[in-house]
């Protein structure tokens, strides 16, 4: 017989939070795959989360399909509860909520999987033929924080998804993947009206689809070669007539800017925890195309022994940010790339369904119970102890200084052993009361 896993307090009381989610039924359901999807070292398809939570055989296999496939609830709703008890636990009241958004490809094969294209992957290596693959493409928003259970290394904890389907001849009206991301993005505005939200994302999601953003809402992103940009309209004249100019006079390309320019040194530290000093030059101007009106707040880096005009250009909507601090937001943004590249290689995108409901939760579900496993392990782990002991079992990688996903991942499968092994032991006995042996022939006696 299977060996059905218990769901530890430590977690079951995390878990309890999100309850207002699902119904009875599907909580349960909910809670029992979570725990499956955990414990599970090989493939995480639906009937491996059964498998891995000691219910093959228990359950009907159905009843896992069918909570993808057919149950009502919602990954949003979840991903915005998760967001609100992250928000009030682990960030600052008066500091910014910080969001990544960016978009990976999970490979399928099959001509029935729903939204499944081919599509570029900017995972795979360059050079590698496997650029281009047949998949489903996930715009996904993560939450950008330092935890102090890694150290106060920045970390990405997933929480809001949309699948992406390419425009065609029968859908020319599809969404984009920056307009996906910025429908996720207003969820995030709409819970938390007012709240300081800063945005980080690569130059691919620099688009007209972030115009008409909040002004307590800032975004960093990398400002491509080819720019058009414009100086700031100038100001009104007494007794101007006609419409007031929107822009200035076009400005010359970054590169010829950069020639001209005076950049001066800044000292940084990276997310390894180093300093290391950049020359920067920064200026004020519109980038008209995507996003109208705003200024944007341009910061030119060249590294000392570079030989190019600058490396990278990043504009930034806060104009009151220095040159370190939005060198640091748009650095935060790589852990959107780690958060993918820890997904797949533990089971996001295993899933091997079909139809459309199903495939829309079933990467949403790995991602969020990543952002589960690591917020438990942030309340009721323990980093000291577990990184001492990888460091005794390897010696040799003397430059770990924090834990991995992967620690708290076998930390969190170690607790379901932990309560698994206390559900199956005999019940201690609470009589006081010990009593003196008796010969076997007192028994004959009697």
């Amino acid at each position: 017989m299977p060996v059905m896993y218990q769901v530890p307090s430590s977690l079951a009381g995390l878990l309890s939070l999100l309850a207002p989610c699902f119904t009875t039924p599907s909580f349960q359901t909910f809670s029992m795959l979570t725990v499956g999807f955990i414990a599970r070292i090989r493939e995480n398809t639906v009937t491996g989360m059964l498998q891995g939570a000691g219910l093959a055989g228990v359950w009907h296999h159905s009843r896992a399909h069918a909570f993808f496939a057919y149950r009502r609830w919602a990954p949003d709703e979840l991903g915005i509860k998760l967001l609100e008890l992250l928000v009030s636990v682990l960030v600052d009241p008066n500091a910014p909520i910080a969001l990544a958004v960016d978009d990976t490809l999970f490979g399928r094969c099959g001509k029935h999987v729903y939204g499944a294209h081919y599509l570029h992957d900017g995972a795979q290596p360059e050079g590698s033929g496997q650029r281009t693959r047949f998949g489903n493409c996930w715009v996904t928003v993560v939450l950008v924080i330092a935890l102090p259970c890694t150290g106060g290394r920045m970390v990405g904890l997933p929480l809001l998804f949309r699948l992406f389907r390419p425009k065609d001849d029968q859908h020319p009206n599809r969404p984009s993947q920056p307009e996906l991301g910025r429908k996720l993005i207003d969820l995030v505005i709409k819970h938390f009206p007012g709240r300081a939200i800063e945005l980080a994302m690569d130059g691919a999601y620099a688009s007209r689809a972030w115009q008409g953003l909040p002004t307590h809402v800032n975004l960093t992103t990398r400002m491509r070669a080819n720019a058009a940009i414009h100086e700031l309209p100038p100001a009104r004249r007494p007794h101007q007539h006609g419409r007031t100019p929107l822009k200035g006079k076009r400005m010359g390309s970054l590169a010829e800017i950069a020639k001209a320019a005076t950049f001066k040194p800044i000292s940084l530290t990276g997310r390894d925890g180093r300093t290391r000093t950049a020359l920067v030059h920064e200026f004020t101007c519109l980038w008209y195309k995507p996003f109208h009106t705003r200024a944007l707040k341009v910061t030119l880096v060249r590294n000392p022994n570079s030989t190019k005009d600058f490396d990278i250009a990043i504009a930034s909507t806060d104009s009151t940010a220095t040159a370190a601090h939005t060198i640091e937001r748009y650095d935060g943004r790589w852990v959107i790339e780690t958060v993918h590249q820890e997904a797949k290689a533990h089971g996001v995108g295993d899933a091997r369904n079909r139809v459309q409901k199903a495939v829309e939760k079933t990467v949403p579900f790995g991602f969020l119970t990543i952002t589960i496993t690591i917020c438990w392990y942030q309340l009721c782990g323990d980093p000291q102890a577990d990184l001492t002991e990888r460091r005794l079992k390897a010696p040799w990688y003397r430059q770990k200084r924090s834990v991995s996903y992967a620690d708290m991942l076998a930390a969190l499968r170690r607790e379901l052993i932990r309560e698994e092994f206390h559900a199956q032991g005999h019940s201690i006995t609470t009589h006081q009361q010990i009593r003196e042996p008796q010969h076997p022939s007192a028994f004959a006696v009697a």
